[in-house]
């Protein structure tokens, strides 16, 4: 491990960093896990990790529940990625034989969905790296800090403090300033502290393109995606303007008439809240496989905080600004409940 450190970024304890050293000199073989519907934070701390343990000498497998948003596929690293819900029996046998579990951007087993049993079944020990708050895993060493930006950047001070930053490769800074980036808004929110910016001038430092990484993210979109975020604000958008507050829903036949795949309403959430004053966005989008489900996700501004309406009334949680859950009901109801839960927090939206 690296002795030149420098206090204010490091992430881990004497006695955690003993422990992650004592375990990864005794395994090989290293799972790395994210969340159901991993976003950029989630692919781009796993593969930074994979890449940084593969120059350990490690054997490391990121496995991620499902899909993940066609504008991610580009990320290096991608292609070695083994998605759970297509190919199931060969990511069963990686959990079973993993040594070692990581457990990145998620603080509850049941955020994996269908992988939980499975992790829960096995016996390696797991270290968590994550940014939501009050995580229930059981593990060995628990790097949880919810005042950052996102996971990317505790795994840039996690391969900092344990090998300096010249383990951070060209690769790896491209996946981390990825994290970043998709987990602030292009760093419009969540990110006001210096030492983000200490960061992202040492990702720079490795040759990475910032502008070029925002392109493929943001600038990703085909004719359909955009014709349907149109048509959503257009059409779909419920605004409660003495309360500053929106809701919209995405019902499966308009996902199937404007050709949708997993991506095309990134950030459409996000969009109300460019109306002056405005305090709370709410999403709703049919889940296209299962009846009866809906996903939902929630954006704040203006000092309310939308994760304790995404807890009272969403079965979520999340970042006092960004947060998510889900509804086991049909779209009318779902549009009910969005509604009462804006009354409900009337006197804080007006």
């Amino acid at each position: 491990m690296s002795e030149n450190r420098d206090s204010s970024i490091n992430l881990l304890t004497e006695e955690q960093c003993a422990i992650v050293n004592d375990t990864l000199s005794s395994v090989n073989n290293i799972l790395i896990t994210v969340h159901k519907s991993p976003d950029g934070d989630a692919m781009g701390s796993g593969l930074a990790l994979k890449q940084y343990l593969q120059s350990l000498g490690k054997h490391a497998t990121l496995v991620i529940p499902d899909a993940c948003p066609d504008f991610l596929h580009w990320l290096p690293g991608y292609k070695s990625v083994v998605n759970y819900s297509k190919r199931k029996d060969e990511a069963e046998d990686i959990i079973k034989s993993a040594e070692l579990v990581f457990c990145l951007d998620y603080n509850q087993l049941s955020r994996v969905e269908e992988m939980q049993s499975s992790l829960e079944a096995s016996t390696a020990p797991k270290i968590l790296i994550d940014h939501h708050e009050n995580p229930t895993i059981p593990t060995i060493v628990s790097a949880s800090h919810p005042e950052a930006t996102s996971t990317c950047e505790l795994i840039f001070k996690f391969i900092k403090q344990m090998s300096g930053t010249d383990a951070i490769t060209h690769d790896i800074a491209v996946c981390i300033y990825c994290g970043m980036m998709t987990d602030t808004g292009g760093f419009t929110y969540n990110s006001n502290r210096c030492d983000v910016y200490v960061i992202i001038s040492e990702l720079i430092k490795k040759n990475i393109d910032k502008d070029y990484i925002y392109n493929k993210v943001f600038h990703n979109y085909s004719a359909w995606a955009l014709k349907l975020r149109s048509y959503i604000i257009l059409n779909k958008l419920h605004i409660v303007d003495s309360l500053h507050a929106s809701y919209f829903s995405v019902t499966k036949k308009e996902m199937h008439d404007y050709h949708f795949i997993k991506g095309d309403l990134e950030g459409v959430v996000n969009i109300p809240l460019t109306m002056k004053g405005h305090k709370l966005s709410i999403s709703l989008r049919e889940d296209r496989d299962k009846p009866n489900h809906v996903f939902v996700s929630l954006r704040s501004s203006c000092g309310f905080h939308c994760r304790r309406v995404a807890e009272r009334f969403f079965n979520g949680g999340g970042h006092d600004d960004a947060a998510g859950g889900q509804l086991y009901c049909s779209m009318e109801e779902a549009e009910q409940t969005a509604l009462r839960a804006i009354i409900a927090f009337k006197d804080e939206l007006k």
